[in-house]
């Protein structure tokens, strides 16, 4: 008798059983959506960016200043000025920058029978390419580098200047015997003593630098009648607790074989915008020092100008 051909009816049965329960085990192993989900929504989470700063772009620096500020930061003596020469010194020179939406300057400079003053604005915006590092945190870390730097003490206005001198107390004439950088707690001259302890005839480079032609000292070159030599008075270099986010500002008195010179600088944070200020008075004329109060004062107010136009 001949075979019948086999039907694998059995087998296909059992092939379907299999897949069945092949697929229902699949679905029971993530009955709310599958692990898969979970886990890249982890990473999604773990990778999410810190927060932006608030500035995307940056003003234009030379029009950033009230023209009233900069004519008080930049007097006269008593000469008229055309109108070609005032655009001149009150319009400022802008920094060549190659991204004016990071980083943007200006300088502005007069030049009297008194001396020449020198005014200066550098703002730059702080991009973090960190994903787990805020715009802001970033530019907080470059504030805190340039405090570091001044090597301004600790704590809110008025705090004493600290022991040790900074490195702006080095002499610049050291190899020849002149010149003296101090800041403007003047604790240390060219030979390294305090003012205090050379306060006497022949004692302070301050007040060999600041002899009249003649050979005889100027009274106003007596670091007694600068207020800057107060180590707790309010011109010392201080933390400023009333600007921006952060902010310092430092003052040094620099004597050189040329002539004399106050460097007043403000640095403050707002978000991730720092701004840093400089502004001083050079003069040929040793017997006259300029004054601590007046430029720090003048400079305090631009800075609080420009960070309240910085807010709005």
């Amino acid at each position: 008798m001949p075979r019948k051909p086999f039907v694998p009816g059995a087998a296909l049965v059992v092939a379907a059983a299999l897949a069945a329960g092949l697929s229902g085990c699949s679905g029971s192993s993530s009955p709310d959506g599958g692990a898969a989900d979970a886990k890249s929504g982890d990473a999604a989470s773990s990778s999410q960016a810190a927060e932006p700063g608030r500035y995307q772009t940056l003003p234009e620096a030379c029009g950033l200043p009230s023209r009233k500020a900069i004519r008080s930061m930049l007097p006269g003596d008593g000469q008229d000025l055309s109108d070609a020469e005032a655009r001149k010194i009150y319009g400022g020179v802008a920094d060549i920058t190659y991204d004016t939406d990071r980083r943007v300057g200006c300088r502005w400079t007069r030049e009297t029978t008194a001396g020449t003053r020198h005014l200066g604005l550098d703002i730059q915006r702080v991009v973090s390419y960190d994903a787990a590092t805020s715009d802001e945190d970033k530019a907080q870390g470059i504030y805190e580098k340039k405090k570091l730097a001044a090597q301004i003490p600790s704590g809110g206005a008025g705090s004493p200047s600290p022991a040790a001198p900074s490195p702006s107390s080095t002499p610049k004439g050291k190899d020849k015997g002149e010149g003296t950088v101090t800041n403007s707690s003047g604790e240390k001259d060219a030979t390294g003593g305090s003012a205090a302890d050379k306060s006497t005839p022949g004692g302070s480079a301050t007040q060999k630098a600041g002899k009249t032609p003649s050979g005889s000292p100027s009274q106003s070159s007596d670091p007694s009648t600068d207020p800057s030599t107060d180590p707790s008075g309010s011109t010392a270099p201080r933390v400023l607790d009333d600007l921006g986010d952060a902010a310092f500002l430092n003052d040094k008195l620099v004597t050189a074989d040329s002539g004399v010179h106050r460097d007043v600088t403000v640095v403050f944070r707002t978000s991730n915008v720092i701004v840093q200020l400089t502004y001083d008075q050079w003069s040929t004329d040793k017997s006259m020092l300029p004054d601590s109060q007046e430029l720090q004062d003048k400079a305090r107010s631009l800075a609080t100008e420009l960070s309240d136009s910085l807010s709005e």
